[in-house]
Formats: C-alpha cells, sequence, structure tokens
C-alpha cells in the first residue's frame, strides 16, 4: 500500500497559477482538488498482454469539473469554492492506467495513441462519483467496467464496483477525502478483479 507521504503528495489542493484573489473583488480562487493512485498487490507473473485504458463515460452532471454532492434524494448540486484538476473521466482514466501499471501484471498498460498492440481494452462507466447528505454523509462511487477483447470485440467479462466512505469533519477538504477513499477502494477492486481477468 502506499505510504501516508506519498498519499499526501498525490491528494489534495492543487494550487494552479492565476487563482490568487484578483484586487477590486474579483472571484474568489476555487480549491482545487485531484484523486490518488492506488497500488495493489496481485501476486502475480508479469505477462505479454497489453491494455489499453479507454476515457471512461458518464453523464453531464460527471463529466466536467464540478465536485457533485446530493443533498437529498433527487437534488444535485455542485461542492461551492471546489473543482477537479481536470474532467473527472480523465483523472480516473490515469488512476486506473497508473493501478494497472504499478502491479507489474501486463506487458503495456495505456491510453489511445501510445502506440500499444492492444490485447484488452478496459471500459469504464462512471455511474455514481458524489457525497449524499441525506442521512449518514457519505461519499459514494459507482464503476461499470467492461473487458473486451480487442481482436475480436467480445466482453471478456463486466461487473459493477461500488464503494463507499464516510465524511469525517466538514469544508471542502473532508468531502474530497471521502471521494478519495471510495474511489481508492473501487480502483483497488477493479485492479484485483481486471488481472485476474485478463
Amino acid at each position: 500500500m502506499a505510504s501516508n507521504s506519498l498519499k499526501a503528495l498525490m491528494f489534495g489542493v492543487i494550487l494552479l497559477p492565476g487563482c490568487a484573489a484578483l484586487p477590486g473583488g474579483g472571484p474568489a480562487p476555487l480549491d482545487t482538488f485531484d484523486l490518488s493512485a492506488q497500488t495493489v498487490e496481485v501476486g502475480q507473473r508479469r505477462s505479454r498482454t497489453q491494455v489499453l485504458v479507454a476515457e471512461p463515460s458518464a453523464l453531464k452532471v460527471l463529466d466536467g469539473e464540478n465536485i457533485v454532492i446530493r443533498p437529498s434524494a433527487g437534488t444535485i448540486e455542485f461542492l461551492s469554492g471546489a473543482q477537479w484538476a481536470d474532467r473527472l473521466p480523465r483523472i480516473v482514466q490515469s488512476r486506473l492506467v497508473e493501478a494497472l501499471q504499478a502491479t507489474n501484471s501486463f506487458g503495456g498498460v495505456g491510453r489511445p495513441g501510445e502506440g500499444l498492440a492492444i490485447d484488452y481494452q478496459l471500459a469504464t462507466d462512471i455511474r455514481a462519483f458524489d457525497v449524499r447528505l441525506d442521512g449518514q454523509r457519505r461519499a459514494n462511487v459507482v464503476l461499470y467496467v467492461k473487458v473486451l477483447n480487442d481482436r475480436n470485440g467480445v466482453i471478456r467479462s463486466a461487473r459493477s464496483f461500488e464503494a463507499s466512505a464516510p465524511v469525517a469533519g466538514s469544508g471542502n477538504d473532508a468531502y474530497v477525502a471521502a471521494l478519495d477513499q471510495a474511489f481508492r477502494q473501487a480502483t483497488a477492486d477493479v485492479v484485483r478483479w481486471a488481472v485476474g481477468v485478463m
């Protein structure tokens, strides 16, 4: 597992240039957050298999830089004063690539355009990535993942992965920390399953 110091480097607020408060009452700066990469021990020997991780699909509300909260059932809002460092699907794609690479189980893992001789594709649909505030405050992440044989287009296996984590504390940092914890758990589950399938 990643050390606490590594987690601290990979997760947290990113200070972006140009975000300083402007004189004369300009817009307040946004806290900008990233998700941390997950290291998973799978105990499997390296193969020659090459894996393409496609950019995940998502509904419009999750396909951007806004951080979603749900104050009540059927209600969606964006976390005030906060944003992701990039579009959420791109961040999820990058972290899945890193997590699969870190297993050392494959000959290559990458994104489209990186010159892989692809054996399998990992296709992900982000079905939930939010903080629920109705009842017990908790982060909720749901990823539906398919492994496709790139040679013939056949789906080798498909599964839904769900993880949640309680929100400890208040403020944007606490909300995003819970989302990061839930995402790390979901990522670990996806990686263990994907390594076994491929």
